[in-house]
């Protein structure tokens, strides 16, 4: 089974989903035949490099200030309550992310896509850590093993898988992260419960597996016994 998993670090419910995907498939009796694909997805491309607080976002966007309270505060509390703690939903600075999803890229092609994704999403969410310019994120990569990065994200060879992806996305009905398919067939649009994940895993997993129908129960046979 194929999950296609589009998200972005600074998207609160991706980080959350992140760690809910993992402990779903961890649960699931067919977790060894699951790959996920972790794709990206850029919420607030246009920020400046210097970083906005949560709230002066909020201010831009023109939500309400009650989003605080009524939106990320629970999404912290249900973090910690599942063992991601801290999780800071609101006291950090955002900024944009093509520099850090085109490290994601990289470390992706060197085989450690997953861990960077999650080493990331903890970063961010576990220290507010800023990853909006290139030094920042050349930093982190620094921090994980990742020291070959340097050409990769100053010629700026992965942008344009990065823009690829979110197109993708797109053209699929995301209006929005995180947006998850399963095997091409069934999309998830926003963040579930893990008991949910291990639900639809369990569905879809039924739905490619299922025996054909049979009409005609008597008929003769040949066998690795023999015929009869």
């Amino acid at each position: 089974m194929k999950i296609e998993f589009w998200s972005d670090i600074i998207c609160p419910f991706c980080g959350l989903t992140d760690h809910r995907l993992r402990r779903a498939i961890e649960r699931f009796a067919h977790g060894a035949s699951v790959e996920v694909v972790h794709r990206s997805f850029q919420l607030h491309p246009d920020l400046p490099r210097t970083g906005v607080t949560q709230r002066e976002l909020i201010t831009m966007a023109g939500a309400p200030a009650s989003t605080v309270e009524q939106v990320l505060r629970p999404i912290e509390r249900a973090a910690h309550a599942e063992g991601l703690d801290p999780y800071r939903a609101v006291d950090r600075t955002l900024g944009p992310t093509d520099f850090a999803h085109e490290l994601l890229a990289y470390a992706t092609d060197q085989g450690r896509g997953a861990e960077t994704w999650a080493a990331m999403f903890r970063a961010h969410f576990g220290t507010a850590r800023k990853l909006w310019t290139r030094e920042e994120v050349l930093d982190f990569a620094g921090e994980i093993g990742l020291d070959g990065a340097g050409p990769a994200l100053h010629d700026r060879r992965y942008r344009d898988r990065v823009a690829a992806d979110q197109h993708a996305a797109l053209s699929l009905g995301a209006s929005g992260a995180p947006f998850l398919v399963f095997d091409d067939t069934y999309a998830v649009p926003g963040a579930l419960e893990t008991d949910r994940l291990v639900a639809v895993l369990e569905q879809v997993w039924a739905a490619s597996h299922r025996a054909l129908p049979v009409i005609a129960a008597s008929g003769d046979t040949c066998g690795v016994d023999g015929c009869y």
